[in-house]
């Protein structure tokens, strides 16, 4: 009980709760403004410009090649703010340009590939240009994280989702689609124009830091792939099963029954966002990771027994709010829920844990095999036991991947703490 408390109270010391409370007011704006849009443009219209937003978000992780991911563990490593600012520096400067070729590799792809509609095409050609702003606001959050100052996450956070709204409501309603693409473009934007001096450091001839080299790069290349393997493995459910059993309709029950449990994978995000930077800076103190492991254990299975139990007790009423049909999926959700466990309890500490000790590519590695697996089971469960077979396979990934994730951690983390020792 004591390694719980000390736990959350250390998590509120660092602003915990102000970033917990900024992720849910921020999920409820952000529901808000497609709400807006859904009201003010008609559902096909609409549909084109989701479609081509879906193909950005894929790519967002790889803005800046992922500098900002190597910005913030190489920061948080860093001895003096000197060295942070001369990183910041770069990582602003390599990162946009970083973030240009990207836009130019999308809009070059738009205008190469048949798209159905021409809608489409022009659609993202409009949101590749959010490769930038995105690169520079994710940029902002990591130096306010690296200086502590998670209060100010948290009002980042807010104020984003705030101009979200607003662009959203007043570039629909007088532009509708190309308004709306426009929003997701301009919000990221309108919110660096008001933080923007978080991107400047003095004007001075300095000289590279000596860590900056191809490891540096690969680490925030490795990080912005892991994410957007992350996304396909969520993904892949909805794409085998609209191929395998060819029915739309159990596409849509799939996709609401699994977008109930994949809703509280905010929760681990949210302590790790708080606390990264903090166990980052002290990796190499064995007795702050294990009692800091310990802590993070001992609330997320907490957490994860009382979700199951509320699930089992309300699950179907819960399903009703969505269709009374869904009702027969009850076990499916159960399924899935018991699965989102494995990710709350292991994979959210671990995966990060790796992350800070510079293994990143292993989270890469490990998400890339849970792709084939989910590839190979699926064709075999989705056949036997529909929408079942899919959520088996999701739910016994999401635990394997955590585990294996545990697995590597300790691993590679005995082999740099004796080279530790040896230098």
């Amino acid at each position: 009980m004591n390694t719980l408390k000390n736990y959350i109270s250390e998590f509120i010391k660092r602003a915990g709760s102000y970033v917990f409370a900024a992720t849910v007011i921020s999920r409820i704006l952000s529901f808000l403004a497609s709400w807006i849009a859904l009201q003010l443009i008609p559902s096909k219209p609409l549909g084109n410009v989701l479609f081509a937003w879906n193909f950005v978000v894929f790519l967002i992780p790889l803005v800046g090649f992922g500098l900002h991911q190597s910005y913030i563990r190489y920061g948080a490593l860093s001895k003096t703010e000197e060295e942070k600012l001369k990183l910041l520096k770069y990582v602003v400067h390599k990162g946009t340009i970083s973030s240009i070729v990207l836009t130019i590799i999308v809009s070059v792809l738009a205008y190469l590939y048949n798209f159905e509609t021409s809608e489409v095409k022009f659609y993202l050609y409009i949101l590749s240009l959010v490769f930038v702003p995105a690169f520079l606001f994710e940029v902002i959050k990591v130096r306010v994280r690296l200086e502590h100052k998670n209060k100010k996450l948290a009002f980042l956070e807010v104020i984003y989702n705030l101009i979200l709204i607003v662009s959203v409501f007043v570039l629909s309603y007088y532009w509708n689609t190309t308004g709306y693409a426009i929003s997701f473009v301009i919000t990221p934007l309108l919110t660096i124009l008001i933080f923007y001096r978080l991107l400047l450091t003095p004007n001075k001839n300095e000289t590279k830091l000596e860590y900056i080299n191809w490891e540096f790069w690969k680490y925030g290349i490795f990080g912005g792939l892991s994410n957007v393997v992350t996304l396909l493995l969520f993904a892949l459910d909805i794409i085998l099963i609209g191929s395998i059993l060819n029915n739309a309709e159990m596409v849509t029950i799939y996709r609401y029954i699994s977008l109930i449990p994949l809703s509280l994978l905010f929760l681990p995000r949210v302590f790790i966002n708080t606390d990264f930077v903090a166990f980052t800076e002290k990796i190499k103190d064995v007795q702050y990771i294990k009692t800091y492991a310990k802590g993070y254990l001992t609330l997320f299975t907490a957490v994860s027994a009382s979700i199951c139990i509320f699930f089992y007790a309300f699950g179907t009423y819960i399903l009703q709010l969505f269709d009374p049909t869904f009702t027969t999926y009850t076990d499916s959700l159960m399924i899935l829920t018991f699965g989102i466990c494995g990710i709350l309890i292991l994979r959210g500490l671990y995966g990060n844990l790796l992350s800070s000790l510079g293994q990143v590519k292993m989270n890469f590695y490990i998400t890339s095999i849970a792709i084939f697996i989910n590839y190979i089971a699926n064709l075999t469960l989705i056949p036997e036991l529909g929408i079942k077979g899919a959520a088996v396979t999701s739910a016994c990934l999401m635990w394997l991947t955590g585990l294996a994730s545990a697995v590597a951690f300790y691993l590679l983390y005995k082999k740099y703490l004796l080279s530790l020792k040896e230098s």
